[in-house]
């Protein structure tokens, strides 16, 4: 089950106040959800970066704490910095990291936008991919004049898209906020097996969007312009990429600087292959990368899987294995090592102790499960079967796809182990989960009953406590449901040295659609909601008969496979 993340990152004009930067920075932690990352203050530029994540549906709501407190602590009147500014909270932008869209970032800035105008008279701008007008897009377009320009709110084409449009004595104190949407920005720098910052420059100029201008040939070099004046430029080959070359002592090495300003346009992958290839083309080797700051996820595993594919290998393959194939491939520790728990921002957030059954060594998880305490139980015992059995499912699906003489194939059962392995993913989560629910009827039970009020309150937590714990085992069936077909086609068309594997896997799967019924049945009894728990029932007796018929067709292929 995927996480719902969106990364903010406000930039506020106060970079040397500690106390004022703190408690600007802090407010983000008391929303639900929501998860402070880092703070970068720059003395020069008065002028601190934050970050924070979270989930869509509160991730607005820390940002307007933010922008609120910014606006109470940050006199725009008495700023002066060296970076580009024209509010107190100067620009808020929305990245989609995880399971969200652009377009549901869009709706979080926009809505964030008219509650900032409405409720705090801060006017503002909407940009990147927030913008209701196409020239708004360029930040730079909204930031124009900055905070000394402000007068322009006044004017048709300068009018905010939210907030007053009045330059008064409390928007002069706030300034301008641009708040919009976009694509990740990484930093990403490219290492080169060259000192030379020019040769360096000259393959930046091959790669970034802008390219190098053109100048006429011969000695002079004169720059070529157009009739307007302006120089003629030969662009790079790819989009959304911005780049020079830099020599860097430290290492003794040159390297490519690039900024990959909307990574769906050019991922990092796409980015390094690229630079090998006209690095190679001037004689130079790239010997590695680095890249600079927090990443979702997804940026290494996409480059793990642009670079299985290259290889015609299976991409069915765990998140934690994609990232190492992903730093192995770009020379991510060229430098120094690479650490995913660090970097990775889902790593990163991940809560300590949320999946405590399934953090465990396998002989504690048999030791916990026997002593005498109640849970874990059958529940989440039915859901790790079923997860082992989609993983040796999913086994038998990567031996396919590397099976000598079945070179064309590796297409069809990466696909096979790439459905496995999100479905293992799936159910390994519901073995806490299903111990989780158990915790939760017993806090239930526990809640005081002196009062009729108190009873009342109980009996409704109980009974959502009771559908939850219901859900949860018949989520666990409703997977392995999937996952026995995982099994099935792995025994009807996968390696037949491995259909031993894919038969255990079906039998582990059954045991844990039948593991979860039982545990979901055992339950209906204190549901009071009687048409739910009829169609629970049913469902729960067409899956028994279901899981049968599966199991048995795998074991006939099985035993004609073997000769039995």
């Amino acid at each position: 089950m995927q996480q719902r993340l969106v990364e903010c990152v406000p930039n506020i004009s106060e970079g040397r106040r500690k106390d004022v930067i703190d408690a600007v920075a802090s407010v983000v932690n008391h929303v639900d959800g929501v998860k402070l990352l880092d703070v970068d203050p720059g003395k020069s530029t008065n002028r601190t970066v934050i970050t924070f994540v979270g989930p869509p549906e509160t991730i607005g709501e820390a940002a307007f704490q933010l922008i609120k407190k910014a606006s109470e602590l940050i006199d725009m009147r008495q700023h002066r910095g060296e970076h580009p500014r024209m509010g107190a909270t100067d620009v808020c932008p929305f990245v989609p990291v995880s399971g969200v869209t652009m377009d549901e970032c869009v709706e979080i800035a926009r809505k964030l936008g008219q509650r900032v105008g409405n409720e705090l008279g801060v006017p503002g701008y909407f940009y990147e991919s927030a913008a209701l007008m196409a020239e708004r897009q360029n930040l730079a377009t909204c930031r124009k004049g900055q905070y000394e320009g402000l007068a322009k709110l006044e004017t048709p084409d300068g009018a905010p898209d939210f907030g007053p449009s009045m330059w008064n004595d409390q928007t002069k104190r706030s300034g301008a906020t641009a708040i919009g949407a976009r694509d990740f920005l990484i930093a990403y720098n490219i290492n080169l097996n060259t000192t030379s910052s020019r040769r360096a420059n000259a393959i930046a100029f091959d790669i970034r969007e802008s390219g190098r201008v053109k100048r006429e040939a011969g000695a002079g070099s004169a720059v070529l312009k157009d009739s307007a004046g302006e120089p003629l430029r030969e662009p790079g080959t790819l989009k959304a990429v911005k780049g020079i070359g830099w020599y860097i002592e430290e290492y003794g090495i040159a390297q490519l600087s690039l900024n990959l300003t909307n990574i769906r346009t050019t991922p990092v992958h796409i980015a390094f292959d690229e630079a090998c290839q006209k690095a190679q083309a001037r004689g130079i080797r790239v010997t590695g990368s680095e890249l600079v700051g927090l990443l979702p996820l997804r940026v290494m595993t996409e480059a793990a899987d642009y670079f299985l594919k290259k290889q015609q290998r299976s991409l069915g393959l765990s998140d934690q294995e994609k990232v190492k194939i992903a730093v192995k491939s770009l020379g991510l520790d060229d430098l120094a090592p690479f650490n995913a728990n660090k970097r990775v921002i889902e790593y990163v957030i991940a809560e300590a102790g949320s999946t405590p059954l399934l953090d465990m060594r396998l002989r504690d998880f048999a030791d916990e499960t026997a002593s005498e305490s109640p849970a874990p139980g059958g529940g989440s015992i039915a859901a790790y079967s079923s997860t082992m059995g989609v993983a040796l499912a999913t086994m038998v699906a990567n031996l396919s796809a590397h099976k000598r003489g079945w070179d064309d194939r590796w297409a069809e059962f990466s696909e096979v182990a790439e459905h496995g392995v999100n479905l293992q993913n799936q159910l390994a989560l519901l073995v806490d989960a299903d111990t989780a629910a158990f915790n939760r009827i017993m806090e239930a039970y526990g809640l005081p009953k002196s009062s009729d009020e108190q009873k009342a309150k109980r009996h409704r937590a109980i009974q959502d406590a009771t559908r939850h714990a219901i859900e949860v085992p018949m989520q666990v069936a409703r997977l392995s449901m999937d996952a026995m077909g995982v099994a099935k086609k792995m025994a009807d068309i996968g390696n037949p040295n491995s259909i031993t594997d894919a038969g255990v896997g079906a039998m582990a799967i059954r045991t844990g659609v039948k593991g979860a019924i039982l545990n979901a049945r055992v339950n209906l009894a204190d549901l009071e909601d009687g048409t739910y728990a009829k169609d629970i029932r049913k469902e729960c007796s067409d899956l028994w008969l279901a899981i049968e018929r599966a199991e048995a067709d795998v074991l006939r292929r099985v035993e004609q496979v073997l000769g039995l």
